[in-house]
């Protein structure tokens, strides 16, 4: 029997890392060398994903029955301590710089990087939920040919010897905004000279390049007085979301030294969240959005007289009014509608204000290079094509094309990261590492550069494609050699190197110009936008939601895919939104299912009754109906892709469809189901700008207990105790002029609370987790006349229907943190306590699930754990990989993973109080404003939400509350006097009336 003389022995054995490689993951195939045991031991740490072994895991059934101790760990490393790494989140739609929190090793949360001027601090949905997608199962695991494992060897030997006579090659990619990639590509080129690179778009902004030479304009929108959107959901998916969030809220925000807010119009056809956050929303026909770029064309560029007593003539007036400070943007893939507006934006001389900033390269994909290779493919005249991470057989509306082109290439290569409808289809998969595993650099505006770094070591035998890339064109450098070596112009130095590492983003360029495109005149724009017939029949609009992207690439993960539709609070797929005129006319019920057909394709999706909607017209999300996605995304939805209007090489996303009720029904999973307020309650709030101007003090209303006799009494009387605050007090403060209803903080407190995904029925059955909700409600014209002279209404019925084009607001809805707590007194077990700094605690292991503190709870805040939705064998369809053995490694273990017949809810990031305490606390002073914030407060990419010390009176949240006290602050439901912690700012609407809170005689 062999002894060891330590551990320091016996871990540095092959016998023991064969074995512990066995005993905690299967051995994968290295880059270099398929011997487990030439892995150095930080590399198999880091392999690993753990610091102390598995042990960190808890709560967490893992089948762990050894741990490794750190004796000799990596110094970057601590047990329990988090760290920090910057990087970017791109996936050809969507740039974010982030920063990774990596604990022991492996990546639980992203953050967004305040250093970023791009994006400066702002998270989308999409990227706070990316971390799920590293430990997603469905990733193809190893290289593959025709679908069997194969050695990474013996593909590239293969490739390498097809490509040398392979004749044209193509390589087809969504956009990319990487220099070192690009390199490597030209690279590639330079081997095999008869290659051709085409990116294409899922949903394309091929017109809007067209109309401006090759590039995105550089939008500031914090400089436009006046803001005229044609179709273009800018606070939601278009182009660069999160950094025009930004830009826009600077003129939003109002307060006592700032009573000014831009003036925001939106045109478009589906309510958008751009449409819903507008001062005033035109609805308009898709094949009207021409006619309306025409009118406003004619008067600001060729001086022609609006006719103000229309609603897009009026815009058109006041776009050419503010001049310079004017700013009109179109979500239209026309290229006459994008040449008009790219005229118009020219005439109001706002080159050097709200579009004369840094070019953006978010977008690259060319509709008419696409179609031709398409076309090239079927005719037999490409010899090798290769796809990266690319999908277009799912999601270009060309699919069917594409799926028969490939069959007619003689060498078929997918770089996507698993089998999916494209790969699948591929004779050889070289699967790309994921994101959160690699580096890279970008460069999302000309001048402004991003780097990403790898936080973790590949979890399976996958490649970075650009390496592989690089390998078949004879170059076997790594890609950090190969970036690291490209860098060398903009960081000569390793100091300078290591400090754009650090930061994660830093200024230079090092993309080459893009290649020029030529446009339309004005004039034949004009000429050809007068000319056009209008369609008959009923239209169709596609459209792309904020969780899921049109490329679908997310469909996999559920946080997404529970993540609620902003406008419809719809979850679990996709569904054809019609007006309720049109479903009373055609005697549509909600949950009916239709058939829908264009293009000769059909799909079938149940109606939603969708106040906003245009008259005559049907919208459809794209980015649904995967079938080869994984567990959680597979045939959720349909794909509305193919029913796209294709012609001259172009893609509009819109068309004439028809419909057929088919007798059939499926519900629709909701989070919401009522749509407005119905009665005067404040419980939310909102006025409008001449109000404020006139009078701060009266744009809120405070609401006073009515007793008895008719009389009013103060709503301070309380069967409670106040409590005394003699240390901390936190609170927190929400601007509803800032929130916008994006939902990043709905995934941000996700993710960082552990809180479980339940699946469409559960939600149906109104049993969803989220902890934070963000409330949608619609304005009722019930609202505005059906008040009697007493302010009663005679009618809830009538209030119920929201207006056939509402104005909207939203509310950010968590746990109030009541001082008088109704949830508290009910508890049998004392399971909901209050703290001593204003938290309403929940101690987990006392619940008994009575569940009288959520039928107390007047916000309905509090959720009920009816499963064990963790280990539940039932919701491993559902949660796809996020509670497999890989997939607990994203859970906070700060966060206790609750039991079923718990009762859960917001704690206000009690853990990360506690640790800045703590900090704060080693230093032997007290947490400075700022140190300490919730995961919804950081992920806002608004800063609606405000997270601070209340008894601190150099707290931002204590300045601000009492800055706006007696004016826009207020609390939800204030009248039963539960005094809740969570203050909310009324919205101040830059419109000519509200609808929330109707003046009307006492």
């Amino acid at each position: 029997m062999k002894y060891w003389k330590g551990i320091e022995e016996l871990e540095s054995a092959p016998e023991f890392m064969q074995s512990a490689f066995a005993e905690f993951m299967p051995v994968k195939e290295s880059h270099e060398s398929s011997d487990a045991t030439s892995a150095p031991r930080r590399d198999f740490l880091k392999l690993m994903g753990f610091g102390v072994g598995a042990a960190v895991l808890a709560s967490c059934e893992t089948p762990v029955k050894k741990a490794i101790p750190y004796l000799n760990k990596p110094e970057e490393v601590d047990p329990a301590i988090s760290n920090f790494y910057a990087s970017t989140y791109f996936t050809g739609a969507d740039y974010n710089a982030v920063l990774v929190k990596a604990r022991d090793g492996r990546p639980i949360k992203l953050e967004g990087n305040p250093e970023s001027p791009i994006t400066k601090g702002g998270l989308s949905a999409r990227a706070q939920a990316a971390v799920l997608s590293l430990y997603d199962g469905g990733r193809l695991q190893h290289f593959a040919i025709k679908g069997k494992q194969a050695d990474m060897k013996q593909v590239d030997r293969e490739i390498r010897e097809k490509l040398a006579g392979a004749g044209r090659i193509a390589i087809v990619s969504h956009t990319i905004i990487s220099p070192s990639t690009k390199k490597a590509i030209a690279e590639f080129t330079g081997r095999y000279p008869n290659t051709t690179h085409v990116m294409y778009d899922a949903h394309s902004a091929s017109a809007l390049l067209q109309a401006n030479g090759g590039v995105v304009p550089g939008y500031d929108f914090s400089k436009a007085n006046v803001i005229v959107s044609l179709g273009a959901d800018f606070l939601g998916t278009w182009i660069s979301p999160v950094e025009y969030a930004k830009q826009y809220i600077v003129n939003r925000k109002v307060s006592r030294d700032k009573k000014t807010m831009s003036r925001h119009i939106q045109i478009e056809t589906a309510l958008s969240l751009s449409g819903s956050n507008a001062d005033v929303r035109i609805p308009v026909k898709p094949s009207e959005m021409g006619a309306a770029a025409l009118t406003i064309y004619n008067h600001v560029v060729n001086g022609a007289g609006a006719d103000t007593k229309t609603a897009i003539g009026k815009a058109a007036a006041e776009l050419k009014a503010a001049g310079s400070a004017g700013l009109i943007v179109s979500g239209s893939n026309d290229p006459a509608v994008q040449t008009l507006v790219t005229a118009i934006n020219q005439a109001l001389g706002n080159g050097g204000t709200t579009t004369g900033g840094a070019p953006s390269n978010l977008r690259q994909g060319d509709d008419a290079r696409m179609t031709a290779l398409v076309n090239d493919m079927n005719a037999g005249a490409i010899g090798a094509v290769i796809f990266y991470n690319a999908n277009p057989v799912y999601n270009h509306p060309l699919g069917a094309k594409v799926k028969s082109g490939i069959a007619k290439v003689g060498l078929t290569i997918s770089l996507n990261d698993r089998l999916d409808e494209t790969g699948s289809l591929c004779q050889y998969a070289a699967p790309d590492s994921h994101w959160l595993e690699s580096w890279n650099d970008f460069e999302p505006k000309r001048g402004y550069l991003s780097l990403a770094q790898p936080v973790i070591t590949p979890l399976f035998a996958t490649r970075q494609a650009q390496e592989s890339l690089l390998h078949w064109a004879g170059n076997n450098t790594t890609y950090y050699k190969y970036l690291r070596a490209n860098w060398r112009a903009v960081t000569p130095t390793d100091a300078a190197w290591d400090k754009a590492v650090h930061d994660g983003v830093m200024m230079g360029s090092a993309l080459p110009a893009a290649p020029a495109m030529t446009g339309m005149s004005a004039a034949a724009a004009a000429s050809q936008l007068g000319a056009g017939a209008k369609a008959s029949g009923v239209e169709l609009a596609l459209y792309e939601k904020g969780g899921l992207s049109a490329a679908g690439t997310e469909a996999n993960n559920p946080f997404l895919q529970e993540l609620p539709d902003a406008i419809s609070k719809a979850t679990w797929g996709n569904y054809v939104a019609v007006p309720r005129k049109m479903a009373i006319e055609q005697k549509w019920e909600q949950g009916d299912v239709l058939k829908v057909t264009a293009n000769g394709y059909s799909i079938e999706l149940p109606v939603l009754i969708q106040p906003g909607q245009t008259n005559g017209t049907v919208s459809i999300a794209l980015g649904y109906g995967r079938t080869l996605a994984g567990k959680a995304g597979d045939k959720v939805g349909e794909n509305a892709a193919p029913l796209a209007m294709t012609a001259n090489g172009g893609i509009q996303y819109q068309n004439v469809v028809t419909l057929e009720k088919t007798g059939a029904t499926s519900p629709i999973a909701q989070t919401q189901t009522h749509q407005t307020l119905m009665d005067r309650r404040p419980v939310v709030q909102e006025s409008t700008l001449a109000q404020y101007v006139k009078d701060p003090k009266k744009v809120t209303e405070y609401e006073k207990i009515a007793t008895p006799d008719g009389l009013e009494a103060p709503n301070k009387v309380s069967l409670w105790q106040d409590y005394q605050y003699n240390n901390h007090h936190w609170g927190m403060a929400i601007d509803l002029n800032s929130c916008i209803g994006c939902g990043s903080c709905v995934v941000g407190c996700q993710t960082e609370n552990n809180t479980a995904v339940v699946g469409k029925q559960q939600v149906i059955n109104r049993r969803e987790m989220h902890w934070m909700r963000i409330d949608r409600y619609y304005s009722s014209d019930a609202h505005k006349s059906d008040f009697d002279t007493k302010g009663k209404v005679a009618t809830y019925a009538a209030m119920e229907d929201p207006s056939e084009n509402p104005q909207v607001i939203f509310q950010p809805m968590m746990c109030q943190q009541c001082n008088h707590a109704p949830c508290e007194t009910v508890c049998p077990v004392l399971a909901t306590t209050h703290s001593s700094e204003g938290l309403n605690q929940m101690t987990y292991n006392r619940c008994i699930g009575t569940r009288y503190c959520a039928n107390n709870c007047p916000y309905k805040v509090r959720r009920f754990n009816w499963f064990s939705y963790y280990s539940n064998e039932k919701f491993e369809v559902v949660n796809g990989h996020m509670f497999t053995d890989l997939g607990r490694m994203v859970l906070n273990p700060d966060v206790t993973v609750r039991a079923r017949g718990v009762m859960e809810k917001c704690s206000f990031c009690v853990q990360r109080i506690q640790l800045g305490k703590l900090e704060a606390k080693k230093q032997k002073r007290r947490p400075k404003d700022g140190e300490i914030v919730t995961a919804c407060a950081q992920s806002c990419p608004t800063e609606a939400i405000v997270f601070g010390d209340m008894k601190d009176p150099n707290s931002r949240i204590s300045q601000l509350l009492r800055r706006e006290d007696g004016e826009r602050a207020f609390h939800s439901l204030d009248s039963i006097n539960v005094q809740p912690n969570v203050t909310y700012l009324t919205k101040i609407r830059n419109a000519e009336s509200e609808f929330f809170a109707p003046e009307v005689e006492a």
